[in-house]
């Protein structure tokens, strides 16, 4: 496959093409099994603004984009993750990570991502689709009373104007962003 984001250790590039790959793979376990038919359901019905799949021939490690929710400080983003799912899937989340640069009062440093659904009120019934769902709509709801960024909280609460122009920065490094 080709990368459509230059050479690096992600390859975004998403196409059906790829679904003859995890066939050939070991399905056996139920958390295999799971992810394939997350993988096929997000192939067959995508969510606006979110993009993902298994990495070649490892179905418990995703690439995902996240695309800014329109109308918003992050509309026009294109914001990488990866995820990281375990032999526990569906009953424990995945890992979850920014790969791309982020300035948000949940996201870490280091790309980690402080949701509800990820942590203490995970679920079973979550997908992939949920979750990146969910982390698209985290973008522009963010939870300041609990916060990973304590910068980015604080200017979100007494500085909107000026977090706006971080995050658009941000949005604008997303687009030549390996």
């Amino acid at each position: 496959m080709s990368n459509l984001y230059g050479s690096n250790q992600f390859d975004y590039s998403f196409g059906l093409g790829s679904v003859h790959v995890f066939k050939a793979m070991r399905m056996s376990t139920p958390a295999r099994k799971r992810l394939m038919r997350d993988f096929k359901r997000l192939q067959q019905d995508p969510p606006a603004g979110i993009s993902g799949a298994p990495q070649d021939n490892n179905i418990m490690l995703w690439n995902a984009v996240i695309f800014g929710p329109d109308d918003t400080p992050w509309d026009g983003g294109t914001f990488k993750l990866t995820l990281q799912f375990t032999e526990d899937y569906p009953n424990k989340p995945p890992t979850v990570r920014f790969v791309s640069r982020m300035f948000h009062p949940n996201i870490y440093a280091d790309g980690s991502i402080c949701l509800d659904i990820l942590q203490n009120q995970w679920s079973p019934i979550y997908d992939v689709a949920a979750i990146l769902t969910s982390i698209q709509s985290l973008l522009c709801d963010p939870n300041p009373n609990s916060p990973a960024n304590s910068e980015a909280a604080r200017m979100f609460s007494e500085n909107k104007r000026e977090y706006n122009r971080r995050v658009r920065e941000i949005v604008e490094q997303s687009w030549t962003a390996d």
